[in-house]
């Protein structure tokens, strides 16, 4: 009786795992039949399913017609997966092989999005944001009147923060740690490079204070001159106004 049970069991453990894959034969199906099919199996989320029939497509028809429709899906649906690194490939491989596919605008913007989703936070290494923002960038310079282009541009904005964000985040450690040299290097290419961000303006601020604590003052006023010519609404503007009005009290009183 035990064993009945256990063999019992074990079928119905093989009906499950049967019935949870692809059974459905399309060999005698057209190429269009099985593009058709594989996107009924994308649309309604099977993309375990979806990735097997597109992939068989793209080896089995290369040159085709429908082969830029199946790549894009299939790189669609390594997307819809969490196969950032995958499906920014396929992307890749589309816009390379095919140029002159009507996919190409939305490959290139999806190619962008797989560096985005793979963005991490801010304290750790950055070389996805990155390619992120370069991806972004190619997509508005090749694409100008996409109607995406809008959505772009916030994006870049993020991501143009987070590196910032994460600028100032290590420079904050430096000047902590002693590292003041380090800090103002840091702060100085936060300065420079994302000065449309919102983490620059306390940048420049940290930079002013520092260099004030460290009897830098013309490097110091030169910067707060900068400040409240760059930011003059900035939340932090009277206070960079008053280190200004103090160092040159100090060089007043040393010229006197």
């Amino acid at each position: 009786m035990k064993n009945i049970i256990q063999i019992t069991s074990l079928l119905l453990i093989i009906i499950f795992v049967a019935g949870c894959s692809s059974t459905f034969d399309t060999s005698n199906f057209t190429a269009e039949q099985k593009l058709d099919y594989a996107k009924e199996q994308y649309n309604e989320e099977n993309y375990f399913d979806a990735l097997q029939e597109f992939n068989a497509i793209v080896l089995e028809y290369s040159g085709s017609a429908i082969v830029d429709d199946a790549s894009y899906y299939l790189a669609m649906t390594r997307f819809q997966r969490g196969e950032y690194i995958l499906a920014a490939f396929e992307f890749s491989k589309l816009i390379k092989n095919m140029p002159a596919s009507e996919f190409v605008p939305i490959s290139q913007f999806m190619l962008a999005e797989c560096y985005y989703e793979l963005s991490p936070n801010y304290t750790l290494e950055q070389r996805y944001t990155k390619k992120a923002i370069e991806e972004y960038q190619a997509f508005i310079d090749f694409f100008p009147s996409n109607d995406k282009v809008k959505e772009v541009e916030t994006k870049i904005i993020e991501l143009n923060n987070k590196l910032a964000r994460k600028g100032l985040h290590s420079a904050n450690i430096y000047e902590i740690l002693g590292y003041y040299d380090a800090a103002l290097y840091y702060y100085t290419n936060l300065i420079e490079i994302y000065h449309e961000t919102i983490y620059a303006p306390q940048a420049m601020y940290n930079k002013i204070f520092l260099l004030t604590d460290k009897d830098r003052n013309r490097e110091a006023l030169a910067e707060a001159n900068k400040f409240i010519s760059r930011y003059p609404k900035n939340s932090l503007v009277q206070q960079v106004k008053k280190i200004k009005e103090s160092i040159e009290d100090k060089f007043s009183n040393i010229d006197k």
